[in-house]
């Protein structure tokens, strides 16, 4: 896989299957260290990369989302060449459950191996002519006004002049991805999806998680959590357990 665009936190790879993960808006792959050193050994975690933040910084960061999704999948496409036979999933939180699902879509269009599981957190489904993220465009204010208002373990960014500089481009951008993401409607994917939320995220309610289930004639999972728009955090372990569960049962049946 490419080590610019994945990103492994594990001392070495599992055999087993593959789960690539996909940031939140403004994130970047580091965001999964935790989750990546909680699931077990055997699988092979993997954390997307985009341009613009981290050791990236200097490269532009995507202001589009279709074409963000494009780059990804084009590169996760080599990867899947590479070891066909290896069953993989995808997670992504918040925007990177968009892009994950995304990705997705494309894969499928293009003919490559499915992912046995999509797990989605954080987001609701996507709806005609919803525009992301409330369709329309934030400026600077906006932007940090919304990081605020959906906490996580940040914060403390926000209130420095340097970091904030470093950290604002790539939520600029994401934004902007974002608010001009169109749905346009689609296929349903015939992927098993495990949606995950928190019961007082002020970003999506559990109804609009649960339309997710539209999106897929598979088999579909809704698991909610305590917390807020990054309850993850606080429930590691059994966010872990859903998605150990969820990829081996999906591993078992093929």
């Amino acid at each position: 896989m490419n080590s610019t665009w994945f990103r492994r936190f594990t001392t070495a790879a599992g055999d087993g299957p593959r789960l690539v993960c996909f940031p939140h808006a403004g994130g970047s792959a580091t965001a999964y260290v935790p989750l990546s050193r909680t699931l077990p050994a055997e699988f092979d975690v993997l954390s997307v990369q985009y341009p613009g933040r981290q050791d990236r910084y200097n490269e532009p960061p995507f202001t589009d989302l279709a074409a963000l999704v494009e780059t990804v999948a084009g590169e996760l496409a080599h990867g899947l060449a590479a070891e066909p036979a290896r069953p993989y999933a995808l997670f992504g939180h918040s925007m990177g459950a968009l892009v994950a699902f995304e990705t997705a879509r494309v894969l499928a269009r293009d003919g490559l191996p499915a992912p046995r599981r999509l797990f989605l957190s954080g987001r609701g489904a996507p709806l005609p002519r919803s525009g992301g993220a409330h369709g329309r465009l934030y400026d600077d204010a906006e932007v940090l006004a919304e990081v605020r208002r959906l906490g996580g373990t940040d914060q403390a960014m926000l209130e420095n002049p340097e970091i904030l500089e470093m950290v604002l481009p790539a939520l600029r951008a994401d934004y902007r991805a974002l608010g001009t993401y169109d749905w346009r409607g689609g296929e349903q994917l015939p992927t098993a999806t495990t949606v995950l939320i928190g019961d007082c995220d002020p970003m999506v309610t559990v109804q609009e998680a649960r339309a997710w289930r539209e999106h897929t004639s598979g088999d579909f999972v809704l698991k909610v959590f305590p917390g807020g728009h990054f309850y993850l955090a606080d429930h590691l372990g059994a966010v872990a357990e859903a998605v150990t569960e969820g990829l081996l049962a999906g591993t078992a049946a093929s």
